[in-house]
Protein backbone atom coordinates (compact mmCIF):
# COMPACT_ATOMS: atom_id res chain seq x y z
CA UNK A 1 0.00 0.00 0.00
CA UNK A 2 3.06 2.27 0.68
CA UNK A 3 4.29 2.03 -2.19
CA UNK A 4 1.44 2.64 -4.58
CA UNK A 5 0.43 5.93 -2.09
CA UNK A 6 3.95 6.92 -3.21
CA UNK A 7 3.69 5.90 -6.97
CA UNK A 8 0.06 8.11 -6.97
CA UNK A 9 1.94 10.71 -5.53
CA UNK A 10 4.73 10.74 -8.30
CA UNK A 11 1.45 10.67 -10.87
CA UNK A 12 0.23 13.54 -9.53
CA UNK A 13 3.29 15.38 -9.43
CA UNK A 14 4.42 14.37 -13.39
CA UNK A 15 0.94 15.21 -14.63
CA UNK A 16 0.89 18.89 -13.30
CA UNK A 17 4.31 18.95 -14.48
CA UNK A 18 3.12 18.32 -17.73
CA UNK A 19 0.17 20.41 -17.42
CA UNK A 20 2.63 23.43 -16.39
CA UNK A 21 5.29 22.59 -19.31
CA UNK A 22 1.46 22.12 -21.61
CA UNK A 23 0.49 25.81 -20.28
CA UNK A 24 3.97 27.47 -21.53
CA UNK A 25 4.85 25.34 -24.31
CA UNK A 26 0.48 26.46 -25.74
CA UNK A 27 0.77 29.91 -24.53
CA UNK A 28 2.17 30.67 -28.02
CA UNK A 29 -0.39 28.88 -29.78
CA UNK A 30 -3.29 31.64 -28.07
CA UNK A 31 -1.34 34.89 -27.96
CA UNK A 32 1.05 34.48 -31.00
CA UNK A 33 -1.63 36.91 -32.86
CA UNK A 34 -2.78 39.08 -30.48
CA UNK A 35 1.07 40.24 -29.80
CA UNK A 36 2.19 40.37 -33.31
CA UNK A 37 -1.11 42.55 -34.35
CA UNK A 38 -0.12 44.92 -31.01
CA UNK A 39 -3.53 44.04 -30.11
CA UNK A 40 -2.12 43.42 -26.37
CA UNK A 41 1.46 43.40 -24.80
CA UNK A 42 3.11 40.11 -24.46
CA UNK A 43 2.58 40.56 -20.53
CA UNK A 44 -1.32 41.42 -20.78
CA UNK A 45 -1.70 38.70 -23.22
CA UNK A 46 -0.28 35.86 -21.57
CA UNK A 47 -1.68 37.33 -18.34
CA UNK A 48 -4.86 37.33 -19.89
CA UNK A 49 -4.92 33.68 -21.27
CA UNK A 50 -3.57 32.55 -17.93
CA UNK A 51 -6.89 33.43 -16.17
CA UNK A 52 -9.19 32.51 -18.96
CA UNK A 53 -7.26 28.96 -18.87
CA UNK A 54 -7.74 28.63 -15.87
CA UNK A 55 -11.87 29.46 -16.08
CA UNK A 56 -11.91 26.94 -19.28
CA UNK A 57 -10.82 24.51 -17.18
CA UNK A 58 -13.70 23.94 -15.00
CA UNK A 59 -16.51 23.86 -18.05
CA UNK A 60 -16.25 20.09 -18.75
CA UNK A 61 -14.28 16.88 -17.72
CA UNK A 62 -16.13 14.59 -21.05
CA UNK A 63 -12.28 14.74 -22.27
CA UNK A 64 -10.90 13.48 -19.61
CA UNK A 65 -13.20 10.65 -19.82
CA UNK A 66 -11.65 9.95 -23.26
CA UNK A 67 -8.53 10.18 -22.23
CA UNK A 68 -8.06 8.53 -19.23
CA UNK A 69 -11.13 5.42 -19.69
CA UNK A 70 -11.47 5.07 -23.63
CA UNK A 71 -8.06 4.64 -24.89
CA UNK A 72 -7.06 2.50 -22.68
CA UNK A 73 -9.02 0.40 -19.65
CA UNK A 74 -8.19 2.20 -16.34
CA UNK A 75 -8.45 -0.59 -14.16
CA UNK A 76 -5.40 -2.60 -16.28
CA UNK A 77 -2.78 -0.49 -16.58
CA UNK A 78 -0.24 -0.23 -13.83
CA UNK A 79 0.78 2.74 -11.47
CA UNK A 80 4.45 2.91 -13.01
CA UNK A 81 3.57 2.32 -16.26
CA UNK A 82 1.65 5.71 -16.25
CA UNK A 83 4.77 6.61 -14.62
CA UNK A 84 6.61 6.07 -17.56
CA UNK A 85 4.23 7.62 -19.82
CA UNK A 86 4.05 10.92 -18.08
CA UNK A 87 8.00 11.10 -18.33
CA UNK A 88 8.02 10.20 -21.71
CA UNK A 89 5.52 13.50 -22.97
CA UNK A 90 7.13 15.97 -20.87
CA UNK A 91 10.25 15.11 -22.12
CA UNK A 92 8.99 15.49 -26.09
CA UNK A 93 7.55 18.35 -25.33
CA UNK A 94 10.39 20.26 -23.79
CA UNK A 95 12.53 18.88 -26.77
CA UNK A 96 10.21 20.78 -28.92
CA UNK A 97 9.89 23.46 -27.03
CA UNK A 98 13.83 23.88 -26.56
CA UNK A 99 14.40 23.85 -30.50
CA UNK A 100 11.06 26.40 -31.05
CA UNK A 101 8.71 23.76 -32.57
CA UNK A 102 5.00 24.04 -31.70
CA UNK A 103 4.54 20.62 -31.75
CA UNK A 104 1.33 18.99 -29.77
CA UNK A 105 1.56 17.92 -26.25
CA UNK A 106 -1.85 16.11 -27.12
CA UNK A 107 -0.14 13.92 -29.41
CA UNK A 108 2.70 13.51 -27.24
CA UNK A 109 0.50 12.55 -24.18
CA UNK A 110 -1.72 10.26 -26.44
CA UNK A 111 1.13 8.79 -28.43
CA UNK A 112 3.26 7.63 -25.15
CA UNK A 113 -0.08 6.59 -23.41
CA UNK A 114 -0.77 4.20 -25.91
CA UNK A 115 2.85 3.24 -26.23
CA UNK A 116 3.45 2.76 -22.58
CA UNK A 117 0.46 0.23 -22.45
CA UNK A 118 1.95 -1.78 -25.49
CA UNK A 119 5.04 -2.27 -24.07
CA UNK A 120 3.65 -3.68 -20.61
CA UNK A 121 2.54 -6.44 -22.40
CA UNK A 122 3.22 -6.75 -25.80
CA UNK A 123 -0.68 -6.81 -26.51
CA UNK A 124 -2.20 -4.92 -29.11
CA UNK A 125 -5.82 -5.38 -27.69
CA UNK A 126 -4.62 -3.57 -24.60
CA UNK A 127 -5.25 -0.12 -26.39
CA UNK A 128 -9.13 0.67 -27.35
CA UNK A 129 -8.39 1.09 -31.02
CA UNK A 130 -12.06 2.55 -31.83
CA UNK A 131 -12.39 4.77 -29.22
CA UNK A 132 -8.70 5.97 -30.17
CA UNK A 133 -10.00 6.14 -33.68
CA UNK A 134 -13.04 8.00 -33.57
CA UNK A 135 -12.19 10.58 -30.57
CA UNK A 136 -8.85 10.94 -31.39
CA UNK A 137 -7.24 9.74 -34.30
CA UNK A 138 -9.91 11.46 -37.11
CA UNK A 139 -9.95 14.40 -35.24
CA UNK A 140 -6.02 14.96 -35.29
CA UNK A 141 -6.24 14.81 -39.27
CA UNK A 142 -9.93 17.25 -39.28
CA UNK A 143 -9.79 19.74 -37.04
CA UNK A 144 -6.36 21.10 -39.06
CA UNK A 145 -7.88 20.83 -41.92
CA UNK A 146 -11.31 22.09 -40.33
CA UNK A 147 -9.01 25.32 -39.00
CA UNK A 148 -7.81 26.01 -42.56
CA UNK A 149 -11.42 26.23 -44.06
CA UNK A 150 -12.56 27.67 -41.73
CA UNK A 151 -10.06 30.72 -41.80
CA UNK A 152 -10.38 31.07 -45.24
CA UNK A 153 -13.52 31.38 -45.41
CA UNK A 154 -13.75 33.68 -42.51
CA UNK A 155 -10.99 36.20 -43.91
CA UNK A 156 -12.59 35.76 -47.64
CA UNK A 157 -16.38 36.89 -46.06
CA UNK A 158 -14.72 39.30 -43.38
CA UNK A 159 -12.46 41.08 -46.13
CA UNK A 160 -15.77 41.47 -48.86
CA UNK A 161 -17.98 43.34 -46.05
CA UNK A 162 -15.06 45.75 -45.43
CA UNK A 163 -14.31 46.32 -49.02
CA UNK A 164 -14.22 50.17 -48.41
CA UNK A 165 -13.60 50.40 -45.13
CA UNK A 166 -10.40 52.46 -44.28
CA UNK A 167 -7.31 49.76 -43.45
CA UNK A 168 -6.52 52.33 -40.40
CA UNK A 169 -9.68 52.38 -39.17
CA UNK A 170 -10.11 48.54 -39.62
CA UNK A 171 -7.09 47.72 -37.83
CA UNK A 172 -8.02 49.85 -34.57
CA UNK A 173 -11.55 48.04 -34.53
CA UNK A 174 -10.13 44.38 -34.85
CA UNK A 175 -7.19 45.14 -32.32
CA UNK A 176 -10.06 45.59 -29.88
CA UNK A 177 -11.70 42.32 -31.08
CA UNK A 178 -8.83 40.58 -30.55
CA UNK A 179 -9.34 41.20 -26.93
CA UNK A 180 -12.94 38.95 -27.48
CA UNK A 181 -11.18 36.61 -29.53
CA UNK A 182 -8.03 36.29 -27.36
CA UNK A 183 -10.27 35.35 -24.24
CA UNK A 184 -12.83 32.62 -26.23
CA UNK A 185 -9.89 31.04 -27.71
CA UNK A 186 -8.19 30.41 -24.18
CA UNK A 187 -11.32 29.44 -22.72
CA UNK A 188 -11.43 26.83 -25.25
CA UNK A 189 -7.96 25.65 -24.85
CA UNK A 190 -8.14 25.11 -21.11
CA UNK A 191 -11.26 23.57 -21.56
CA UNK A 192 -9.86 21.01 -24.11
CA UNK A 193 -5.69 20.67 -22.53
CA UNK A 194 -6.08 20.77 -19.20
CA UNK A 195 -8.73 17.67 -19.39
CA UNK A 196 -5.75 15.50 -20.43
CA UNK A 197 -4.11 15.43 -17.41
CA UNK A 198 -7.42 15.46 -15.06
CA UNK A 199 -7.90 12.24 -17.47
CA UNK A 200 -4.37 10.67 -16.37
CA UNK A 201 -4.64 11.64 -12.69
CA UNK A 202 -7.78 10.30 -12.20
CA UNK A 203 -7.18 6.62 -14.24
CA UNK A 204 -4.15 6.25 -11.51
CA UNK A 205 -6.98 6.83 -9.15
CA UNK A 206 -8.83 4.12 -10.32
CA UNK A 207 -6.02 1.88 -10.95
CA UNK A 208 -4.07 2.42 -7.66
CA UNK A 209 -7.85 1.66 -6.28
CA UNK A 210 -8.11 4.87 -4.75
CA UNK A 211 -12.00 5.63 -6.57
CA UNK A 212 -14.27 3.04 -7.71
CA UNK A 213 -15.47 4.38 -10.81
CA UNK A 214 -14.44 7.22 -13.32
CA UNK A 215 -14.89 10.41 -12.03
CA UNK A 216 -12.80 13.38 -11.86
CA UNK A 217 -12.48 14.64 -8.24
CA UNK A 218 -12.57 18.61 -7.75
CA UNK A 219 -9.27 18.95 -6.21
CA UNK A 220 -7.80 17.25 -9.41
CA UNK A 221 -9.90 20.15 -11.32
CA UNK A 222 -8.33 22.57 -9.43
CA UNK A 223 -4.58 21.59 -9.30
CA UNK A 224 -4.31 20.38 -13.30
CA UNK A 225 -6.43 24.22 -13.97
CA UNK A 226 -3.78 26.20 -12.18
CA UNK A 227 -0.81 24.16 -13.26
CA UNK A 228 -1.74 24.92 -16.36
CA UNK A 229 -2.60 28.89 -15.45
CA UNK A 230 0.97 29.18 -13.81
CA UNK A 231 2.79 27.61 -17.04
CA UNK A 232 0.67 29.56 -19.04
CA UNK A 233 2.34 32.34 -17.43
CA UNK A 234 5.35 32.04 -18.51
CA UNK A 235 5.04 31.50 -21.89
CA UNK A 236 6.59 29.99 -24.50
CA UNK A 237 8.38 33.24 -26.11
CA UNK A 238 10.35 31.04 -28.71
CA UNK A 239 7.42 29.27 -30.16
CA UNK A 240 5.46 33.12 -29.86
CA UNK A 241 8.09 34.27 -32.77
CA UNK A 242 7.36 31.19 -34.76
CA UNK A 243 3.65 31.06 -34.74
CA UNK A 244 3.15 35.20 -35.06
CA UNK A 245 5.64 35.83 -37.54
CA UNK A 246 7.57 32.73 -39.74
CA UNK A 247 4.06 30.93 -41.07
CA UNK A 248 2.46 33.90 -42.24
CA UNK A 249 2.14 37.56 -41.86
CA UNK A 250 -0.98 38.57 -39.96
CA UNK A 251 -2.58 41.85 -39.23
CA UNK A 252 -5.71 42.32 -36.71
CA UNK A 253 -8.37 41.24 -39.14
CA UNK A 254 -6.42 38.33 -39.69
CA UNK A 255 -5.56 37.86 -36.09
CA UNK A 256 -9.31 37.88 -34.45
CA UNK A 257 -10.09 35.44 -37.34
CA UNK A 258 -7.58 32.77 -36.40
CA UNK A 259 -8.50 32.89 -33.06
CA UNK A 260 -11.85 32.77 -33.70
CA UNK A 261 -11.50 30.04 -36.06
CA UNK A 262 -9.31 28.23 -33.60
CA UNK A 263 -11.83 28.94 -30.97
CA UNK A 264 -15.40 27.62 -32.83
CA UNK A 265 -13.41 24.65 -33.91
CA UNK A 266 -11.91 23.68 -30.08
CA UNK A 267 -15.06 24.40 -28.68
CA UNK A 268 -17.20 21.78 -31.15
CA UNK A 269 -14.07 18.98 -30.27
CA UNK A 270 -14.68 19.43 -26.62
CA UNK A 271 -18.82 19.05 -27.11
CA UNK A 272 -17.58 16.03 -28.76
CA UNK A 273 -15.35 14.90 -26.06
CA UNK A 274 -12.43 15.12 -28.52
CA UNK A 275 -8.82 15.71 -27.23
CA UNK A 276 -7.53 17.69 -29.83
CA UNK A 277 -4.35 19.92 -30.50
CA UNK A 278 -4.81 23.89 -30.14
CA UNK A 279 -1.44 24.16 -31.72
CA UNK A 280 -2.18 22.51 -34.89
CA UNK A 281 -5.57 24.27 -35.32
CA UNK A 282 -4.47 27.60 -34.71
CA UNK A 283 -1.72 26.81 -37.34
CA UNK A 284 -3.56 25.84 -39.63
CA UNK A 285 -6.18 28.65 -39.19
CA UNK A 286 -2.97 31.13 -39.44
CA UNK A 287 -2.32 29.20 -42.77
CA UNK A 288 -5.35 29.36 -43.92
CA UNK A 289 -6.08 33.20 -43.58
CA UNK A 290 -2.06 33.41 -45.36
CA UNK A 291 -3.17 31.24 -47.94
CA UNK A 292 -6.20 33.59 -48.99
CA UNK A 293 -4.07 36.73 -49.85
CA UNK A 294 -1.82 34.81 -52.08
CA UNK A 295 0.08 30.84 -51.89
CA UNK A 296 3.30 32.72 -51.58
CA UNK A 297 2.65 34.45 -48.59
CA UNK A 298 2.02 31.15 -46.74
CA UNK A 299 5.57 30.06 -45.55
CA UNK A 300 5.11 26.39 -46.73
CA UNK A 301 8.58 25.61 -45.50
CA UNK A 302 7.82 26.34 -42.26
CA UNK A 303 4.37 24.78 -42.33
CA UNK A 304 6.07 21.82 -43.74
CA UNK A 305 8.20 21.90 -40.66
CA UNK A 306 5.49 21.74 -38.09
CA UNK A 307 3.60 19.48 -39.83
CA UNK A 308 6.49 17.12 -39.94
CA UNK A 309 6.39 17.48 -36.33
CA UNK A 310 2.81 16.84 -35.65
CA UNK A 311 3.51 13.50 -37.80
CA UNK A 312 6.75 12.12 -35.74
CA UNK A 313 5.36 13.41 -32.44
CA UNK A 314 2.95 10.45 -31.91
CA UNK A 315 5.27 7.69 -32.51
CA UNK A 316 8.52 9.42 -30.93
CA UNK A 317 6.41 9.94 -27.66
CA UNK A 318 5.11 5.93 -28.00
CA UNK A 319 8.69 4.73 -28.57
CA UNK A 320 9.88 6.96 -25.52
CA UNK A 321 7.33 5.17 -23.39
CA UNK A 322 7.71 2.33 -24.45
CA UNK A 323 11.93 2.36 -24.00
CA UNK A 324 11.35 4.04 -20.36
CA UNK A 325 8.22 0.89 -19.57
CA UNK A 326 11.32 -1.71 -20.88
CA UNK A 327 13.99 -0.17 -18.54
CA UNK A 328 11.63 -0.20 -15.61
CA UNK A 329 10.59 -4.21 -16.31
CA UNK A 330 14.37 -4.81 -16.78
CA UNK A 331 15.50 -3.55 -13.45
CA UNK A 332 12.27 -5.12 -11.41
CA UNK A 333 13.68 -8.63 -13.22
CA UNK A 334 17.26 -7.59 -12.04
CA UNK A 335 16.27 -6.39 -8.47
Amino acid sequence: MHSTVVLMITIVILALIFDFTNGFHDTATVVSTSITTRALSPKVAIGMCAVFNFIGAFTSTAVAKTVGDGVVDSTKIPLWVIVCVLLAAIVWDLLTWYFAIPSSSTCALIGALVGGVIALTWNIHSVGWGVLFSKFVIWIFLSPLIGFVVGYIFIVILKKCLFNAKPRKVNKVFQKLQIVSGILIALDHGANDSQKSMGIITMSLVSGGFLSAFNVPIWVIVCCATAMALGTSIGGKKIIKTMGNKVTKIDPAGGFVAQMSSSIVLFVATALHAPVSTTQVMTSSIMGIGAEKSLKRVNWGMARSIMWAWIITIPAAAILAMVFVEVVKICMHIF
